[in-house]
C-alpha cells in the first residue's frame, strides 16, 4: 500500500489499469499517483515486472477496502514454454536446465492440467515478496540461498487450454488469492517430464473486475491532458470492488447501532458470508459480516 502523504489531493475511488510490461506494481502506482496527483493511493496484490495487466488502483478511502480485492480470486492468461527451467520461474530468470519436448502432445498437456484442477498444494517460490525471518525471499535468492517453504493449499478453479504450438502452450487460469502462476507453471512441466517456465503473463480478472474495464497509461496521460474531470470520469466508486457480496440496507436506527460497532438484526439478510453495508439514506458505508445468530455485524466501516 501506498504511503499516507501530507500534501496532495483528497481522490476518491478505484483504477483499474492496465500495469504495463516491465513496471513493478510500486512504479506504476506511483506514476499513477503522480498523474491525479492524489494524497493516498495503493495497489491490490503486486505483479511481477514480467507480468502486465488488471492492477486495481485505491483511492482515499477504497484503500480500506483493499483487502478484499486481495482476498478475491485472480484470472490469468499465461504463455507457458516447455522444456526449459530457470532460476526465477519466468523468462526473466536463467536457464539452469533443458530437457527435449520430443513426443510430448497436446493431449497428453491436457491430461496433466486436469491433474491441477481442484484444491492443491502449492510450494511458494523462492523468488517471491514472502518472508523468511523477517527477509524476503527474492533477497535470499539472489545472494544463492535457497530455504524450506511450506506447502500451500490453493484452489485452481478453471485450467482452460487455449492454444499449444509445443514446445509452447496457452493457459486461462482462473485461480484462489495466493496461487503463484510460475509455480504452476513448473509443476506442470515437472509432471510432464522436461520442465517449464512462464514466458508471458497477463492478469485478467480480479474479483468482480475484468481486463475489459481496463484504462491504460496512454488512456490516463490523455485524460490528464483534458484536465481533472476526465481523470475523475476513469474512477469506479468504492462499492463496486465489493459487487459479488450481497447488499444489506438498513433503517435509521440499525444505522446508528452498526457504527458505533454493534451488531444489529435485519429482517430477510443473508444467512452466511459477507455484505455490503447501505444506511438508512442508501449510502454505501462498509462491510458487514453475518454472525452465527444471524445478526449483521461491522467487519470495515468507512
Amino acid at each position: 500500500m501506498g504511503r499516507r502523504g501530507t500534501s496532495g489531493r483528497n481522490v476518491q475511488g478505484i483504477l483499474l489499469l492496465d500495469k504495463p510490461l516491465g513496471d513493478t506494481s510500486n512504479a506504476a502506482l506511483q506514476k499513477v499517483k503522480r498523474i491525479y496527483s492524489a494524497r493516498k493511493a495503493g495497489h491490490t496484490g503486486s505483479l511481477d515486472p514480467l507480468a502486465e495487466g488488471l492492477l486495481p488502483i485505491c483511492f482515499g478511502a477504497a484503500t480500506k477496502i483493499s483487502a478484499f480485492l486481495l482476498d478475491a480470486d485472480k484470472r490469468y492468461r499465461v504463455q507457458v514454454k516447455l522444456g526449459e527451467t530457470t532460476t526465477t520461474g519466468d523468462a526473466e530468470g536463467t536457464i539452469i536446465k533443458t530437457a527435449s519436448t520430443a513426443g510430448i502432445t497436446e493431449s497428453d498437456i491436457r491430461g496433466v492440467l486436469e491433474k491441477f484442477i481442484g484444491e492443491i498444494q502449492q510450494i511458494p517460490p523462492m523468488y517471491s515478496a514472502l518472508k523468511h525471518k523477517g527477509e524476503r525471499l527474492y533477497k535470499l535468492a539472489r545472494d544463492g540461498v535457497e530455504v524450506e517453504r511450506e506447502p500451500r493449499t490453493i484452489m485452481i478453479h478453471k485450467l482452460e487450454l487455449l492454444a499449444c504450438r509445443v514446445p509452447v502452450f496457452e493457459l486461462d487460469v482462473s485461480c484462489s488469492k495466493g496461487t503463484y502462476v510460475r509455480t504452476l507453471a513448473e509443476d506442470i512441466g515437472g509432471v510432464l517430464g522436461c520442465g517449464a517456465h512462464v514466458c508471458a503473463l497477463q492478469r485478467t480478472g480480479v474479483g468482480p473486475f475484468s481486463a475489459d474495464q481496463m484504462i491504460s497509461m496512454d488512456q490516463l496521460n490523455a485524460a490528464l491532458v483534458q484536465g481533472r474531470e476526465a481523470l475523475e470520469a476513469l474512477l469506479l466508486p468504492m462499492e463496486r470492488a465489493l459487487n459479488d457480496l450481497p447488499a444489506v440496507k438498513l433503517n435509521s436506527d440499525s444505522t446508528y447501532y452498526m457504527k458505533q460497532g454493534q451488531p444489529v438484526v435485519v429482517p430477510n439478510a443473508p444467512t452466511v458470508g459477507r455484505v455490503r453495508l447501505y444506511d438508512n439514506k442508501e449510502l454505501f458505508f462498509g462491510v458487514g459480516e453475518i454472525l452465527d445468530d444471524g445478526r449483521v455485524a461491522p467487519k470495515r466501516l468507512m
